[in-house]
């Protein structure tokens, strides 16, 4: 038995979890949500605890470091229970154009996760970041220039570094759900996000933390915060939603009766 399903059962999979997404109560995308945004905010900041004090001459190799070890938010979201929403861009809107479920569902599991991501993000920079102070001190300048970094972009660079960065964070999800063991999934997981972390992409959820850590500290502005959020935010959908979902839809599932006609007409081996 393969360990893995094919590209068309994996459409079938993300279909059914945007469809459950979807039909989560609000007390359940509360939760999740808050914890979705936590864990991606404990991801970078164990990124930033293991670069902030690396020597400069380092160059991208402390980079790549560190996008080694962001991936492991991701796979505490997917595997031990949490919605973000920048998969959820891609698994709900999938099952939206399947005609699955009703837009005013995508719209209100969008807008609970996103507020939720937020909220967590934001707990994790206040209380471990700020108030602990495990990106200020020795990892000030770390969090101040990671920060900056994002906030210099303008509106289209933002933008499509979005789309970037969605595009790899739901080609994860998609592998994770393609995997049918835990090792699968957390190698599926892995490689993708670390690939996006370590190019520079921009994800909104992980610029939820990094920039109100960055402001806790008596750097930038929650005006910066907003101007680099949205988007990012419209970026990270057109990853997920376009790019992945929509084009997946159309090969694996809109093209699938037409695949398996031409199957059924190739003489099968002897």
């Amino acid at each position: 038995m393969a360990a893995y399903y094919t590209p068309q059962e994996t459409v079938e999979e993300t279909i059914k979890k945007g469809i459950a997404k979807a039909e989560s109560s609000t007390l359940t995308l509360i939760i999740l949500g808050f914890l979705g945004g936590a864990f991606i905010s404990l991801g970078y900041l164990l990124y930033i605890r293991a670069v902030g004090t690396m020597p400069h001459e380092w160059g991208s190799f402390a980079t790549f470091i560190g996008a080694s070890l962001f991936p492991v938010g991701l796979v505490c979201i997917l595997l031990g229970g949490g919605e973000l929403i920048t998969g959820n861009m891609m698994v709900v809107a999938l099952a939206w154009f399947d005609r699955k479920i009703s837009m005013g569902q995508l719209l209100r599991n969008w807008a609970i996760v996103t507020i939720m991501n937020f909220v967590g993000a934001l707990a994790i920079a206040f209380f471990f970041g700020h108030f602990v102070g495990l990106t200020e001190g020795d990892f000030l300048a770390k969090t101040i220039a990671t920060a900056g970094a994002k906030i210099k972009d303008p509106f289209w660079v933002a933008f499509v570094s979005g789309i970037g960065c969605n595009w790899f964070v739901s080609i994860a999800v998609w592998l994770c759900y393609a995997a049918k063991d835990f090792t699968g999934k957390i190698l599926g997981i892995w490689f993708p996000v670390m690939a996006f972390v370590a190019i520079g992409f921009q994800h909104v959820v992980a610029n939820m933390f990094i920039i109100p850590a960055a402001i806790f500290a008596g750097s930038y502005s929650w005006g910066e915060f907003i101007s680099n959020v949205i988007p990012v935010y419209l970026g990270n959908v057109a990853g997920g939603a376009i790019f992945v979902a929509l084009f997946y839809f159309l090969a694996y599932k809109k093209n699938a009766p037409k695949q398996k006609e031409f199957e059924a007409k190739i003489p099968a081996e002897e």
